[in-house]
């Protein structure tokens, strides 16, 4: 089984031997490996891509899933919102309890979902989550329902124009990685064709986050080289209509950088 998982991580440019060896080094505790100054740039990026959508937010009731050691949970805090923070690792639970004190802290894999207290939330946040679940359909059920507004989500996708998912095998030590041990690559048209079924209004968005891991041709999957093989895009759904210049209604296969 190893091996098929690894040999479809190959193609679809995704090193599993990489990080199993980066498992190997890397310090034990979730703060290291997230605030690492790969992960610190990565965040960085896509706030202000966030930001730069000019999708207002504040004071809305939002709920974030996946939310690793909570370091997207002050762009919402920021803007006065009251944020329910989830995650499905209980060393990462404890972390966010510490840094949010004041906030909603909730434990959720949503791999096997349960209710979460004061839904349905005006805004769903899932940056960087959906590629580590083995039931990503059902994720994104789950966020729907729990969404009476917009949902954000960002996540690593494959080239392709089929709608697939591809499964892909992750190392279950990594805190920063699946909790179940099986994640996925699905293709962009699986995730907007699955949020389409979900959602009155989908979008991609005509920008990407100033970072190489954000492909801006998706027609030409050889010129796009990354350390870790690894691709990105960004998502937006709604139950309104949005009109927003940086928004398409259609999935782009040419997009430009934000800056």
């Amino acid at each position: 089984m190893k091996t098929a998982v690894n040999k479809l991580a190959s193609k679809l440019g995704y090193s599993i031997s990489r990080i199993h060896s980066e498992d190997q080094s890397r310090a034990a505790s979730p703060l290291e490996w997230f605030h690492s100054d790969h992960y610190l740039r990565h965040n960085s990026r896509r706030l202000e891509h966030l930001a730069s959508l000019g999708i207002p937010v504040e004071g809305k009731r939002v709920l974030e899933v996946g939310a690793g050691i909570g370091d997207h949970s002050s762009y919402y805090l920021d803007r006065g919102c009251d944020v329910t923070i989830t995650e499905a690792r209980p060393e990462n639970i404890a972390i966010l309890k510490s840094r949010f004190p004041d906030q909603h802290v909730f434990p959720l894999d949503l791999d096997r979902p349960t209710a979460i207290p004061g839904t349905p939330f005006d805004v769903v946040h899932s940056y960087g989550l959906l590629y580590h679940l083995q039931a990503p359909e059902q994720a994104l059920q789950f966020m729907s329902e729990n969404c009476s507004g917009i949902l954000f989500l960002e996540t690593c996708v494959s080239f392709g124009a089929e709608a697939a998912v591809n499964l892909v095998g992750e190392p279950q030590r990594d805190p920063t990685q699946a909790y179940s041990g099986e994640g996925c690559r699905p293709t962009r048209s699986w995730v907007f064709g699955t949020l389409q079924k979900l959602f009155p209004n989908v979008y991609v968005t005509v920008t990407q986050p100033n970072h190489e891991e954000f492909p801006l041709d998706w027609n030409s999957p050889e010129k796009h080289k990354t350390k870790h093989g690894l691709q990105r895009s960004v998502f937006v759904a709604s139950r309104e209509a949005i009109q927003n210049e940086s928004l398409s209604k259609t999935l782009l296969n040419i997009q430009i950088r934000a800056f």
